[in-house]
């Protein structure tokens, strides 16, 4: 990633945006600020599309704990794990838009299903508004420490020579990990297996287990278990090494160029939820992600904190719903569903 230096170009300039907005959103009328004033009057709902101990359950934890505390008010993880985060989405999307069901969302049910999934129960720009990025990470390639493999192209040559023996674990159908695993495949010449799971803490279990040899996940969930060395880091996904693990070498320097497959999450409410409602949350979550702790903690488990406008957030969307689709086509990547 480029983001100050980290995170990829692409999100950086989506990222940019962000501080154009900022006094607009400051100069909000006075009616309006009353109204953000009188919300949260009862506990808000973080709705997330993975099971616990995954990279949106992580942060979210960790954001909310904050948020709770500046707020006054409960704020709740709610898991609802599923089609990559598709469930979870569309229950927010059919929910009230009075800012308590609030959607915690990660690239894949808002860029990416779309792409995929032709009969989607909601659909991202017309069924949300956008809130503000939390953090952005990139993805690792990691392998089982038996697994006889030390880098991405000692990986390539082992599944040259089994194709169609070695599988790969993914969070689910249409995630991002998903679609890195598949272009893995196209850019490699090679052949290996799909094998989804629900969630990043059920497929890290049986990458540890030996009972796949390879996945790509978010660093969130699996940083402990690299460090650990329960799981081999062979390769970062973004075009940039990450900071947190900065001996780790990209797929696209380890003969892979162009591999870019960067992991974002943020908030979103129901469409018609109040602006003022809106602007209450951006500015509590810019509160929490500026706080040491917070931002210590986030970046402990690999995630670069990402603060924008509820616009470039808007913005960043449809800019990689465009983007994923090329992806996808490319890559001839199908789900059932």
């Amino acid at each position: 990633m480029h983001y100050k230096g980290k995170q990829s170009a692409r999100l950086q300039r989506a990222i940019a945006v962000a501080s154009i907005g900022c006094a607009v959103a400051a100069g909000a009328a006075q009616p309006a600020v009353a109204l953000a004033q009188a919300w949260p009057a009862k506990p808000v709902r973080f709705i997330l599309g993975f099971p616990p101990g995954g990279g949106s359950d992580i942060l979210g934890r960790i954001v909310a704990a904050r948020m709770q505390e500046q707020m006054g008010q409960a704020v709740l993880i709610e898991n609802r794990p599923g089609a990559s985060g598709n469930i979870a989405a569309e229950l927010v999307a059919k929910s009230a838009a009075d800012g308590y069901t609030i959607y915690l969302a990660q690239i894949a049910a808002v860029a990416i299903s779309p792409s995929l999934f032709p009969k989607l129960g909601y659909d991202p720009l017309k069924d949300f508004a956008p809130i503000s990025l939390i953090a952005t990470g990139p993805n690792v390639l990691v392998v089982h420490p038996s697994l006889p493999v030390k880098n991405v192209k000692d990986l390539i040559a082992l599944a040259r020579q089994q194709p169609g023996q070695m599988n790969y674990a993914s969070v689910g159908p249409g995630s991002i990990q998903h679609l890195a695993g598949e272009s893995f495949n196209l850019l490699a010449g090679v052949k290996t297996v799909h094998v989804p799971y629900k969630g990043s803490s059920p497929a890290g279990l049986d990458l540890m287990a030996g009972q796949v040899s390879f996945m790509f996940d978010s660093t969130p969930p699996i940083t402990s278990f690299i460090k650990s060395g329960r799981m081999r880091a062979l390769a970062v996904t973004t075009a940039k090494r990450s900071p947190l693990l900065p001996e780790v070498p990209t797929v696209a320097e380890s003969g892979l160029p162009g591999f870019d497959f960067a992991t974002w999450w943020g908030l979103m409410a129901p469409t018609g939820t109040p602006r003022p409602i809106i602007d209450r949350l951006n500015t509590e979550l810019g509160r929490t992600l500026q706080h040491p702790e917070v931002r210590e903690r986030i970046l402990g488990v690999g995630a670069e904190p990402a603060h924008t406008t509820p616009e470039a957030f808007g913005a960043l969307i449809r800019s990689e719903l465009a983007r994923w689709a090329k992806v996808i086509k490319a890559a001839g990547v199908k789900v059932d569903g």
